[in-house]
């Protein structure tokens, strides 16, 4: 068995062109806020409440786990195999980094803590470079920017 590193695991267990749309994904969020500076914030906001793949799976497995074992202990035995088979699967993804629903999770959008974290430093920099040149930078016109218009990018919600 080969174990994989835990910064790259889940990428090196993603087919490249989930990879490649969730990184599309993400430069296309930095630069709709390079054009919207004024909604760096609100984003900012999104990814601190954006469930990473990490947890995601840790949730489903959890979920799973528990409902199995009660089922196991209340209704019929046989239930108590879905436990088994939830554990052995994280137990894999923890050495590994593949598990059955890490391709459908991805496909949904859920990133790792270190694409979310890419993209949170792109804004803080594009914020931090905004604040250096407002004495230079001419003001708007005044018109609010719709949050509807959002990031083209919604976070992942629980």
């Amino acid at each position: 068995m080969k174990l994989s590193a835990t910064a790259d695991r889940v990428n090196s267990n993603t087919p490249e062109e989930l990879n490649e749309r969730i990184q599309r994904a993400t430069e296309a969020s930095i630069e709709y806020h390079q054009n919207h500076p004024e909604l760096i914030e609100q984003r900012l906001q999104e990814l601190n409440e954006e469930w990473d793949i990490e947890r995601a799976l840790q949730t489903n497995a959890s979920a799973l786990i528990l409902g199995g074992s009660v089922l196991g202990l209340f209704v019929n035995r046989l239930f108590l195999t879905v436990p088994l088979g939830v554990s052995a699967f994280l137990l894999q993804h923890a050495l590994q980094g593949w598990c059955p629903p890490l391709r459908m999770l991805r496909q949904n959008g859920y990133r790792t803590a270190m694409e979310i974290e890419m993209e949170r430093h792109a804004l803080q920099s594009l914020r931090s470079n905004g604040k250096a040149g407002d004495a230079e930078r001419p003001r708007g016109n005044g018109r609010k920017a719709k949050a509807s218009e959002g990031s083209g990018q919604s976070a992942q919600k629980s």
